[in-house]
């Protein structure tokens, strides 16, 4: 790793520490370092070697609980540190730390699991999504622990970090059941989210929903020679690419029936930050790698982003893709979509209108088969008269020194099922960037986001316990 200088520091009022130091930083490095890729099996040991390692961590940051839960896939890690105050509010910071599938031969700058720091940012895979966010956690809390020049925080803190979040959770409902006691908290904070920009402060309120699926559609037995069969045999890979064209309309809007009918209006705070938040089109699509930016018509990026739900077509596959096509019409071809939902749509609802429109577009000639994902997601609200809430603005704006616009997240997170789980209102913080690259190659974070995170996250430790902010009596004991 090349240390590089010193990142933007923010200040520890108690000591003047800047965090994240070189200390922090090679330490993150160092968590980035182990390949947790959970979507390949050959890396299931090193999922384990990361979970080992966050539990050691806690450990040393004066954890009285830190702990790998297994699953029957890949393990969390769980984490308590509880305040003096047996009456103190409860915090449970959620987030992950495995990391996507990588291509090696994508990377450029360094390789995906050799951490680099080249200036301000450092790369490798995890960085932003989302070892980074989970360091920034720890290193708040030994920030706020320094300020008060004590052995406890002024809150419980409690830690939630899965090791399947990038092949959907599949297990986190089981944690969830089979640990509520020890999961009780009067706040959650999911900490898997991106910040707008470094020059705009904002809180998140909002998250989407998702729905994932796979459409396959199959002409034939086989794979054909089209020169026995050309021009007179059915073409699944045509077929599917009719059917996708028939997904959205002139307008971009989503064909489902009913899709739109539980769409609700974005809460007042938020549209009336969309009215004002400056956008520079060019900007955007410089710093996400995008050429244009089509979408549903009559809306912004922004309100497309945080408002509006999508769909997407993330993988298309036909024939051979491990020879020449060899002359070949393929039997079968596949298409993975991806559905992002929006405050009221429901997931299963959703799901339901997907499989009721493939079933009105079949053709004679062909089979379709619709494999919906059990993992699906429904949107959240964060309630927005909760006292929480407002403690987190009132932080973010102390760490920028700036009020924070409310804002919305494009992508979708385990909110809701957290909040039913542990009956709390969830937050969201993050410190990733759209330019982080996440799930590319030379993913990276920057260490201002770092440096400002650790400093909102310090002050909103403070902030959750005090006065009419505060959220209130834990609800269960600490075990």
């Amino acid at each position: 790793m090349n240390a590089g200088h010193d990142a933007e520091h923010t200040a520890d009022a108690a000591h003047g520490q800047a965090l994240p130091g070189r200390k922090e930083v090679a330490d993150l490095a160092e968590w980035v370092g182990i390949a947790s890729v959970s979507s390949d099996p050959d890396r299931a040991d090193d999922v384990r070697e990361s979970a080992r390692w966050l539990a050691g961590t806690l450990r040393r940051a004066g954890f009285l609980r830190a702990e790998v839960w297994e699953t029957d896939g890949l393990p969390a890690v769980y984490g308590c540190r509880p305040a003096a105050d047996s009456d103190a509010p409860v915090l449970l910071v959620y987030s992950h730390h495995d990391v996507h599938a990588v291509d090696p031969s994508e990377w450029r700058i360094t390789p995906p699991f050799s951490p680099l720091r080249d200036g301000d940012r450092l790369y490798g895979r995890g960085a932003s999504d989302a070892k980074g966010q989970v360091m920034c956690h720890l290193w708040a809390l030994g920030a706020h622990t320094a300020e008060r020049d004590a052995p406890a925080p002024a809150v419980t803190v409690k830690y939630l970090v899965e090791g399947e979040e990038e092949i959907g959770s599949v297990h986190l409902a089981d944690l969830l059941s089979q640990h509520a006691d020890d999961l009780g908290a009067d706040v959650v904070m999911v900490s898997d989210s991106m910040l707008w920009s470094l020059d705009e402060p904002a809180v998140c309120g909002v998250v989407r929903g998702s729905v994932t699926a796979t459409l396959t559609v199959r002409g034939a037995r086989r794979d054909i020679h089209s020169g026995a069969v050309s021009g007179a045999a059915s073409n699944a890979a045509f077929e599917l690419c009719r059917v996708l064209d028939l997904l959205t309309d002139e307008s971009q809007r989503i064909t489902l029936p009913g899709f739109y009918d539980a769409v609700a209006e974005p809460a007042p705070a938020l549209r009336a930050s969309l009215d004002t938040l400056p956008f520079d089109l060019s900007a955007w699509q410089a710093e996400t790698t995008t050429f244009a930016a089509p979408g549903e018509a009559g809306f912004s990026v922004p309100e497309r982003l945080w408002t509006r739900p999508s769909a997407e077509v993330a993988r298309l596959t036909a024939g051979r893709t491990d020879a020449p096509a060899l002359g070949l019409i393929p039997a079968a071809a596949s298409a993975d979509l991806l559905f992002r939902l929006v405050p009221d749509q429901r997931a299963d609802r959703v799901a339901d209108q997907l499989r009721a429109w493939v079933e009105g577009h079949r053709r004679p000639g062909y089979t379709y088969d619709l494999d919906v994902s059990s993992t699906i997601s429904d949107p959240y609200r964060t309630p927005q008269e909760h006292p929480a809430l407002a403690a987190l603005h009132r932080a973010v704006g102390h760490a920028y020194g700036a009020p924070a616009r409310p804002i919305g997240n494009g992508g979708a997170t385990p909110a809701a099922q957290l909040a039913r789980a542990c009956d709390a209102p969830v937050l969201f913080f993050g410190t990733g960037l759209p330019g982080d690259r996440w799930h590319g190659p030379e993913e990276r974070v920057e260490m201002r986001a770092l440096s400002l995170g650790t400093r909102a996250l310090t002050r909103f430790l403070g902030e959750l316990d005090a006065g009419p902010g505060r959220a209130g009596p834990r609800r269960t004991r600490l075990r």
